[in-house]
Parts: structure tokens; C-alpha cells; sequence
């Protein structure tokens, strides 16, 4: 097994799974405890398990603590495939089932929930529950209309062309974009430091990452929110930072309890990555509802 000293702020060190020919980089902390479930952390677009530096120390205390790099992003390999919920949905499945080996609480942020819904609806056997921290994913109508917009559809097409997309890539790869782009998501603007901007930066130099970055935007749409959730069957808690201007949370909020009712939910002042911005509070929602649900 590969290891991997320890990122910057963290205590362990990383290690290496291999699936379908390709390394994956995870991380793991904590005690297995047979009373509680096992947490798995997934970052969301362009992030990595270094994003949840603030969260695994702390949640390590109470649980095991898993956190893995989806296929394309953080350490992991970034193999020209075609990436999609129904990609990374299977990685995690098997993720779970080959390494964890336990029904296991998903939490996922944007990109990272999405994902986690998938995997949690489509394979219940992994989920002892589900955290979704401003999740991504359009909802049936949402797409009905973006399938309907044809002129998003050809700025789209044009933009993700070979030279457009690798010039988009060498742009938004910049340090000052990045922290640019964070600041804007973030409600709390200290919380943008220049080990983030470099945890962010740092896997856009990899062989592969420019190829990533297109065929996430070309990928196909997946399964709908609603219907993902019409299939849900664990215990769901979605964590909001409202300020995120990415979302409007209360809206997205309010169709996430239309569909599953059962769930719980918390908003917080903070944007769109509250597990990075507001740790504290979010390690103790995510603690206290896990040991009440579970």
C-alpha cells in the first residue's frame, strides 16, 4: 500500500486504492467503532480531501473518519474518461464495500453531495445516512428548462471545444482567479488563506487535468434530485450556507423537504462551503445528529 505524508494541517498520512486500473488517493483517521457508523467525506468541484482538513481531526474524536478524492480531482488519477455522477456513484459504491466494508454516513459537499445521493439512493446497503452540505443537482423542472435554453446549450458547445476549454483551464487555474472565485463564496473572506488557494491550485498542474476540467462541463446530465430522493431511504441531514451565491438555498431547501420530508436541515452564515467556513459548527450538527439518528 502507497502512503503519502500528511498534508499541510493534517496528522496522517494519505494512502493509495486502486480501482479500474487507476490510484485513488483517501484518506482515514479515527477508531472503528461498532456502536457508530463510519463517516465518508467527499470534497465537491475542483476540491480535495485537503478541504476537509478542518473536520476530520475534530470528527476523528467520535468516529472513523474516511475522506476520499473523487476520480479527476485532489490526488487521484485523472484518466481522459467521461466523468459523471454515475462515474464517481460507483466508485464511492465500491469504495464502501471494498475498503470500508460498513454501511457508512456520506457527507458530500456541492459536487461531493450530489454524488453522495446517488450513491446513498442507488445503493442503500452503503448508507447508514446522508449529509448534504449546499448540494448540487438540478431538480426534473430545472432540467427541463436548461434542455429547453438552446443558446446556453451553444455557449456551452463552443466554449468546451479543445482551445476554448484549455484556455478557460489556464485562466481559471490562475492563483489570483482562484482566490477571486473563493472570495466570492465565501462569507467570510479570512477564511480564503494561501494554503487553501494552493490546496485548490496544487492538482491543476497534473498530466490530465485540463482533459477533467472539459468533460465535467460536456458530461451528460444524471438522475434528477427528485428522483434520486423518491429512492432515498436513510436518514437525511442538508447543512446550507446560505450566503452561498451560487444557490439560492432557501428555495433549493424548500424543494428538498417537498420530496423528503423526514429530512432534517440547518442554515448557517456562511457560503458555499460551510464545512471550510463555520468547521465548528458544522462538525457538531453533523456529530450530534449522526448519534441521534444512527
Amino acid at each position: 500500500m502507497t502512503t503519502l505524508n500528511p498534508p499541510q494541517g493534517l496528522t496522517f498520512p494519505g494512502q493509495y486504492w486502486r480501482w479500474r486500473d487507476q490510484d485513488i488517493h483517501y484518506v482515514v483517521a479515527g477508531e472503528e467503532a461498532g456502536d457508530r457508523p463510519p463517516l465518508l467525506l467527499i470534497h465537491g468541484f475542483g476540491a480535495s480531501t485537503d478541504h476537509w482538513r478542518k473536520n476530520i481531526v475534530d470528527l476523528a474524536q467520535d468516529f472513523q473518519v474516511w475522506a476520499i478524492d473523487l476520480l479527476g480531482f485532489g490526488r487521484s488519477a485523472k484518466p481522459d474518461w467521461e466523468y459523471s455522477g454515475g462515474l464517481w456513484q460507483a466508485q464511492l459504491q465500491e469504495f464502501i464495500d471494498q475498503k470500508i466494508g460498513h454501511p457508512t454516513v456520506l457527507a458530500g459537499n456541492s459536487l461531493g453531495g450530489y454524488s453522495a445521493l446517488c450513491t446513498a439512493a442507488n445503493h442503500p446497503e452503503t448508507a447508514a445516512g446522508l449529509v448534504l452540505l449546499n448540494s448540487a443537482g438540478p431538480f426534473s423542472e430545472q432540467q427541463q428548462a436548461r434542455r429547453a435554453n438552446p443558446l446556453g446549450q451553444l455557449v456551452q458547445t463552443l466554449l468546451l471545444q479543445p482551445l476554448p476549454s484549455w484556455l478557460l483551464f489556464q485562466y481559471v487555474r490562475q492563483p489570483a482567479i482562484i482566490r477571486r472565485t473563493l472570495e466570492q463564496v465565501y462569507l467570510d473572506k479570512t477564511a480564503v488563506t494561501e494554503q487553501l488557494v494552493a490546496d485548490i491550485r496544487r492538482p491543476a498542474d497534473d498530466p490530465g487535468a485540463p482533459q477533467v476540467f472539459a468533460s465535467v462541463f460536456k458530461s451528460p446530465q444524471g438522475e434528477a434530485v427528485d428522483t434520486l430522493l423518491a429512492k432515498l431511504a436513510c436518514p437525511l441531514l442538508t447543512i446550507w450556507g446560505e450566503a452561498d451565491p451560487w444557490m439560492n438555498c432557501r428555495d433549493k431547501g424548500a424543494r428538498f423537504r417537498q420530496h423528503y420530508p423526514t429530512l432534517q436541515e440547518h442554515y448557517l452564515q456562511a457560503g458555499h462551503c460551510p464545512h471550510d467556513e463555520v468547521p465548528d459548527q458544522v462538525n457538531e450538527l453533523l456529530r450530534q445528529w449522526v448519534l441521534t439518528v444512527t
